[in-house]
C-alpha cells in the first residue's frame, strides 16, 4: 500500500510541475501575441504611410515591397504563437495521457517518457516534459511490451529495455486514475474510451491506437500504402493520424502538399476536426465530383454524381434501365474502356487532326505534312492541345515579321483602287485585320480541338467504336449503351458512368496542373471507385504517395472482390507498396457487430472487440404511423438513457425525403444529406449510403420490411446500416421483416 500511495503522489508531483511549466509558457505566449499584435499594426500602418498611393509614388515602390515582406513576416509569427496558446491551453486539460521507463543498451538509468497529444520542452534546461505522440521514441507505447525494445531513431536503430508501462486518465488537470499494463494499450482504457457517447465530429485516437493501427500510421518505406478495414476499425481515423504523422515527421512536406478524397461533404465535415486536435491544420479535402467539377470547369455540361445514378439503380433494381445502368457503370470504368479510349486518342492524333498547308501573302509557311510529322514527334510525352499550340507560335512566330510586308502590300492595292484614296492607312488596316482573322480561322481549324468533341467522336462518328473496339470484350447489351450516350451527350448531359472517361480524355488531351504539388493522397472509401478512377488519380498525383483505406463490404452497386486491392496496385504503379487488414471492428458493442456479421452471409472476417450491451431490438409494426410513433419512443428511449446522437437510418434518398415529413410532425428530427451535412446532437434522418463512416450512439432503421429489403444490393446497404451505431440499434418493420434479419 505504501508503495502505491508513494507512486501516487510521485504522479501528482510531476502533473503539478508539468502543469506549472505548461501555464508559464502559456502567459509568455499570451505576452508575446499581445507584442506580435502591436507589432503587426505598427508595420501595416508604416506600410500605409509609406507605400505608393498614386501614380506619382512609384519611387516608393521598393520601400512597399519591403514593408509587405515585413508585415508578412510578422503576420507568420503571429499566427505560429497563436498556435502555441492553442496547444498550452489544451495541455492544461490533460498534459499526457502515457509514459513508459526505457533503459537504453550502454547507458546508466531509466528515461521517464511521457507521451502526449504535443511535444513540450523547457528550451533553456533541455528538459522534455513531454513527448510528442509522434516521435519516434513514442513507437515503443504503442507497439512494445515489457523487456526488450527498439526503435528508429534519426541516427539510427536505438534498443534498450521497457520496465514500465503506464496509462493515464487526466481530466481538467486532475488525474482521475492510472494503472500499469504489459501490453500496448490496456482493454480497460480502451473500453473506457469506446463506451463514451458518440460526438458530432470524429476525435482523435492517439489515445487508443493499437500496435497494428501504430504500424499503418508511422509507415515511410512504401509510396503506396493499401489498407482493407472492416466496419468501424478506425480506417479513416488512422488515415488522419497518419498525416499529422507525416506532417511532423518530414521537413519537406506541409499541409498544402496533402490531399483527402472523401466519399461526400458530410464525411468530410465530420472528420474536420481531427487534424486540428492533432495540431495540423489547413489539409485539403476534395470529394470526386469536386475533382470532377475543378478539372473539367464547364458550366454548360449537366453531370450527374454517384449518389444520383446509386439512387436510379437502388429504386428501379427491377427495371431494364437499371440494370442497363449498373453495366453502363461497369463497362466504361474498366480497364478494357481505358484501352478502347487510348486507342480513340491515338487514332484522332493520326486522323481526325486534318491538318491543312499554311500561306501568308502567297509563300507557303509549312506544309500538312510537315505540320502532322512535327505534331506526331512527341518524345516528352506532351499532351495534344500543348504540342497543337506550340504549332501554332510556331507558325504565328513566322508570320510576325512577314505582317509589315504584307501590310504595304494591301496599301497600295487600296491606293491605286477606286474610292478609298483618302482612307487608305484605316481602310488598310481593316482589310489586314479581316485576313488575320480568316488565317487565324483557318489555322485554329485544327490547332484548337475540344475534349469533348474528342470523346463525342468515339459514338458519333459512324462505325468508329466497334472499329477501335475490335478484341475488347463488349457487353452483351453495348448497342443500347451507345444509343444511350449519343442520346445523353446530345444533350450535353454527363452520365455518371461518362464523368470518369471525359474526365481521362481532358486529362490526356490537354494536360493538368491543378493538383501538381500534391506529395501525400488519401483516398478513402476506396472501394466505391473503379479501375478508370484509380487511372485518373494517377495521372492527377503523378509524384505523390496513397494510402488507400477500404472495406470491400461495403461496396454497394458492384460485386464485391478480393483482387480490387491487386488492380489498384497495379494501377497506380508504385515502387514500394503494401497491403494491410484490419480485422477488429472497435465502433459498435460485440452484440452489435455480430448481428452485423449474420448479414455477410459468408465467413468473412469481422472480429469484434468484446465491449458488451444490449442485443438489437427489432420491432414489427402494421402501418407506417405505427413505425413513425415507435421510432418517436424508442429515440425519447436512448435520450433517458444518456444517449446524445441519434440517426434515423432510411433505404434511399427518397424514402429519407418521405420518413423525414413524416417524423418532424412528431419529433424533432434534422436532414442529413449535401446541403445539411453537419452531423448535430439529436436525432438525425440519414440514407444508408449517405452514412458511410459516420457513427452514432444508436441507430433507428427506418423500415426493414421484406418489400423494402430484399435483394443483394439492399443487404449491402442494411449492412452499412448497422454498422453506424456505437451502443444502440432497434430496426423497425412494416409488416414482415426482411428475410436478412429473421
Amino acid at each position: 500500500m505504501d508503495r502505491i500511495n508513494e507512486e501516487k503522489e510521485l504522479e501528482m508531483s510531476y502533473l503539478e510541475k508539468t502543469l506549472e511549466f505548461v501555464k508559464k509558457s502559456l502567459i509568455r505566449s499570451e505576452n508575446e501575441l499581445q507584442e506580435r499584435v502591436s507589432k503587426l499594426i505598427s508595420s501595416g500602418k508604416d506600410m500605409w504611410e509609406n507605400s505608393s498611393h498614386s501614380s506619382n509614388d512609384f519611387d516608393k515602390i521598393p520601400e512597399m515591397t519591403e514593408h509587405l515582406m515585413e508585415v508578412n513576416k510578422d503576420n507568420r509569427n503571429f499566427y505560429k504563437v497563436e498556435k502555441e496558446i492553442k496547444k498550452y491551453k489544451a495541455m492544461l486539460e490533460a498534459p499526457y495521457f502515457g509514459r513508459f521507463d526505457f533503459k537504453e543498451d550502454n547507458f546508466d538509468g531509466e528515461d521517464k517518457i511521457y507521451i502526449g497529444l504535443h511535444n513540450l520542452m523547457d528550451s533553456d534546461s533541455n528538459e522534455i516534459y513531454v513527448y510528442d505522440w509522434r516521435a519516434p521514441i513514442s513507437s515503443i507505447f504503442y507497439r512494445m511490451e515489457l523487456g526488450k525494445a527498439d526503435y528508429i531513431s534519426p541516427v539510427g536503430e536505438i534498443t534498450g529495455e521497457v520496465t514500465l508501462k503506464r496509462q493515464y486518465k487526466i481530466e481538467r488537470s486532475q488525474i482521475q486514475y492510472f494503472f500499469d499494463s504489459s501490453i500496448t494499450i490496456n482493454d480497460e482504457i480502451l473500453q473506457n474510451v469506446l463506451s463514451r457517447n458518440s460526438s458530432t465530429k470524429m476525435k482523435n485516437i492517439v489515445e487508443t491506437v493499437q500496435k497494428e493501427q501504430d504500424i499503418i500510421i508511422r509507415d515511410t518505406d512504401n509510396e503506396l500504402l493499401i489498407v482493407q478495414g472492416v466496419a468501424g476499425s478506425g480506417k479513416t481515423s488512422i488515415a488522419l493520424h497518419r498525416i499529422a504523422f507525416l506532417l511532423y515527421m518530414s521537413l519537406r512536406l506541409n499541409s498544402n502538399n496533402i490531399i483527402i478524397i472523401s466519399p461526400n461533404s458530410i464525411f468530410s465535415n465530420y472528420i474536420s476536426n481531427v487534424l486540428p486536435e492533432l495540431g495540423e491544420e489547413n489539409v485539403r479535402e476534395i470529394t470526386y465530383e469536386g475533382i470532377v467539377r475543378e478539372v473539367i470547369n464547364n458550366n454548360t455540361l449537366k453531370i450527374e454524381n454517384r449518389n444520383n445514378a446509386l439512387e436510379f439503380i437502388i429504386n428501379n433494381q427491377q427495371s431494364v434501365k437499371s440494370s442497363q445502368k449498373v453495366k453502363s457503370i461497369e463497362f466504361k470504368s474498366s480497364l478494357e474502356f481505358v484501352k478502347l479510349l487510348d486507342r480513340l486518342l491515338d487514332y484522332y492524333e493520326h486522323k481526325l487532326i486534318y491538318f491543312q498547308d499554311i500561306y501568308y501573302d502567297g509563300k507557303i509557311i509549312e506544309t500538312k505534312g510537315q505540320l502532322k510529322n512535327l505534331f506526331l514527334n512527341n518524345k516528352i510525352n506532351m499532351p495534344m492541345t500543348k504540342r497543337l499550340k506550340r504549332i501554332e507560335n510556331i507558325i504565328l512566330h513566322k508570320v510576325h515579321p512577314m505582317r509589315r510586308k504584307r501590310l504595304g502590300k494591301i496599301e497600295n492595292i487600296v491606293k491605286n483602287s477606286y474610292g478609298h484614296e483618302f482612307e487608305e492607312k484605316s481602310f488598310s488596316r481593316l482589310l489586314a485585320i479581316k485576313e488575320a482573322n480568316v488565317f487565324m480561322k483557318k489555322l485554329r481549324s485544327f490547332t484548337d480541338i475540344s475534349y469533348f468533341q474528342v470523346y463525342k467522336s468515339l459514338f458519333f462518328k459512324k462505325g468508329l467504336f466497334f472499329k477501335l473496339a475490335k478484341g475488347l470484350k463488349l457487353p452483351e447489351n453495348i448497342e443500347e449503351i451507345i444509343a444511350e450516350t449519343i442520346d445523353n451527350l446530345s444533350k450535353g448531359f454527363i452520365s455518371f458512368e461518362d464523368s470518369a472517361p471525359l474526365l481521362y480524355i481532358k486529362l490526356k488531351v490537354e494536360g493538368s496542373e491543378e493538383f501538381k504539388e500534391m506529395k501525400q493522397v488519401v483516398i478513402d472509401e476506396a472501394q466505391d471507385y473503379y479501375p478508370i478512377h484509380y487511372k485518373i488519380f494517377s495521372i492527377l498525383f503523378r509524384t505523390a504517395r496513397f494510402t488507400v483505406l477500404g472495406d470491400i463490404n461495403q461496396s454497394i452497386e458492384k460485386n464485391k472482390y478480393k483482387d480490387i486491392y491487386d488492380e489498384i496496385e497495379n494501377i497506380l504503379n508504385k515502387k514500394r507498396s503494401l497491403k494491410l487488414f484490419l480485422k477488429k471492428g472497435y465502433r459498435s458493442s460485440f452484440e452489435i457487430n455480430s448481428f452485423a456479421k449474420k448479414l455477410l452471409n459468408s465467413n468473412e472476417y469481422l472480429n469484434a472487440f468484446e465491449r458488451h450491451e444490449e442485443k438489437p431490438e427489432i420491432i414489427v409494426k402494421n402501418s407506417l404511423e405505427e413505425v413513425n410513433e415507435g421510432i418517436k419512443i424508442t429515440a425519447a428511449n436512448y435520450y433517458k438513457q444518456g444517449y446524445k446522437s441519434i440517426a434515423v437510418v432510411c433505404k434511399t434518398e427518397g424514402e429519407k425525403c418521405k420518413a423525414y415529413e413524416s417524423l418532424k410532425k412528431i419529433m424533432d428530427v434534422k436532414l442529413l444529406d449535401e446541403n445539411n451535412r453537419e452531423v448535430k446532437s439529436g436525432t438525425v434522418i440519414v440514407s444508408s449510403y449517405m452514412a458511410k463512416g459516420l457513427e452514432f450512439d444508436g441507430v433507428i432503421i427506418y423500415n426493414a420490411a421484406v418489400s423494402v429489403y430484399s435483394t443483394e444490393l439492399d443487404k449491402k446497404l442494411l449492412y452499412i446500416a448497422c454498422t453506424r451505431p456505437l451502443h444502440k440499434l432497434t430496426i423497425y418493420s412494416m409488416g414482415e421483416n426482411s428475410m436478412f434479419i429473421r
